[in-house]
């Protein structure tokens, strides 16, 4: 199969490899109609955060189910799944509380790389969600987005417990706050403020449900928070830390 492999620093190549294969009994082999390009490969490709040796690249896939290990139980050959950037059983009680990228058993999504024609998923009853059927074609970009931003985004919201009658704010208008912003529609949440400042993402920011913006940041951004008096202090903080380490 063909797939991209990191070397170095801005030294991308796509080229032949092997096909993956079932190595654990509860792997699924996907074929990946459609991958993308997540913000976190882009620290590598910078250099920023250094590697070792040739990586394979790619956490973000959706695919159509080829061959099953035989422990799986959940997923069969012929359907189409969304998976995640770490693999997980879906059964410890790490996963049974919510917090799957912390599973015991966690380990890469797709060891081998999801931007290639094929990939190997490990613990593939746990990581993997199949859809109804196979989705049209136009569907498949929304759907990849649901295999790493959409979930992030949905945790915070959830973590943070937006819910009908809360007031949430959403510091960043990256992939992960505007969908964030929209888990938090979904959830009920009666006020959504979007911290940010671009007027495109602003734009999304309000379709997908955000009732007020806050372009501003730091100290002012925090002043616009609309908290008591009491949590002032600790809210201009704790938005402080996040602003820097964002910006």
């Amino acid at each position: 199969m063909q797939g991209t492999v990191l070397y170095g620093p801005r030294d991308v190549r796509f080229e032949e490899r092997p096909d993956p294969t079932i190595v654990e009994q509860t792997d699924a082999l996907i074929r990946l109609p459609l991958t993308c390009v997540c913000g976190s490969d882009l620290w590598p490709y910078r250099g920023i955060e250094p590697i070792d040796e040739s990586t394979p690249m790619g956490h973000e896939y959706v695919g159509i189910v080829e061959e099953v290990g035989s422990e799986v139980r959940l997923i069969e050959p012929g359907q189409f799944v969304v998976g995640s950037f770490f693999a997980s059983d879906n059964t410890c009680e790490i996963c049974l509380a919510g917090y799957h990228s912390s599973c015991i058993h966690r380990q890469l999504g797709a060891p081998t790389g999801a931007q290639a024609q094929y990939a190997r998923i490990p613990l593939a009853d746990g990581t993997l969600v199949a859809t109804p059927g196979l989705p049209p074609e136009d569907l498949i970009p929304s759907l990849l987005a649901a295999s790493d931003v959409l979930g992030t985004g949905w945790f915070g919201a959830v973590a943070a417990e937006a819910a009908p009658g809360k007031t949430v704010a959403v510091v960043g208008d990256g992939a992960v706050g505007l969908l964030a912003v929209l888990a938090a529609k979904q959830l009920g949440a009666e006020r959504i403020i979007a911290m940010s400042r671009h007027e495109s993402r602003q734009r999304l920011a309000r379709e997908f449900g955000a009732s007020e913006i806050v372009s501003e940041r730091g100290e002012e951004g925090a002043a616009r928070m609309p908290v008591s008096a009491s949590h002032a202090d600790k809210a201009r903080a704790a938005l402080n830390k996040v602003l820097c380490r964002t910006s």
